[in-house]
């Protein structure tokens, strides 16, 4: 990491290393991310619709592994060597973007992995795209989202909208970070 500010964020995060790194997306995944579709917990908390059949999710995963977008980048997220999940960059433009974590396993939530993924996406917006800001959404009552920006030195920037999750209609908090190794 050669971004100070980022360094700062992995130090005062506890600087916890983990065998977490991103990797390029590729079809031989694809019985991972069936698995995924089977978690019922996970598919409620990141919108995916319940029962989707295997041709479905082999459709969608094709067009994630096959995307060419200026604006959107998907790069998988590997803990221990195995894909349990993904982060993107959405909306990439002028310097900025937003950043979105899912984790695959439902019980490996809550041991860092997404937050030391963040980490890493955050390192490659800054060096590989010279982004200068990214912004975050989650949902009210996402608790662990919500501590994972805030710890990582997002600062809550509005509370616009609401949808579903985990099966209620909550509000959506906006956060968003600037990049920089100059104070904010």
């Amino acid at each position: 990491m050669q971004n100070k500010k980022i360094t700062e964020i992995f130090s005062s995060f506890g600087g916890r290393e983990m065998d977490v790194r991103l990797r390029t997306l590729n079809m031989d995944d694809y019985d991972i991310v069936l698995n995924w579709s089977k978690d019922d917990v996970f598919c409620s908390a990141n919108g995916w619709k319940k029962d989707r059949s295997a041709e479905e999710i082999y459709k969608w995963w094709s067009n994630c592994v096959n995307n060419k977008s200026e604006d959107f980048i998907r790069k998988g997220i590997e803990y221990n060597g195995k894909l349990v999940g993904y982060v993107d960059l959405a909306c990439i433009k002028d310097l900025s973007a937003e950043i979105g974590i899912a984790i695959g396993e439902s019980n490996l939530w809550g041991k860092a992995i997404g937050a030391n993924a963040a980490i890493c996406m955050m390192d490659y917006a800054s060096k590989e795209l010279g982004i200068t800001i990214l912004n975050g959404e989650t949902h009210k009552t996402n608790y662990r989202s919500r501590k994972m920006l805030e710890n990582l030195g997002f600062k809550e920037i509005s509370r616009i909208g609401d949808e579903y999750y985990m099966g209620s209609r909550t509000e959506l908090i906006q956060y968003k970070i600037i990049l920089t190794d100059e104070d904010t």
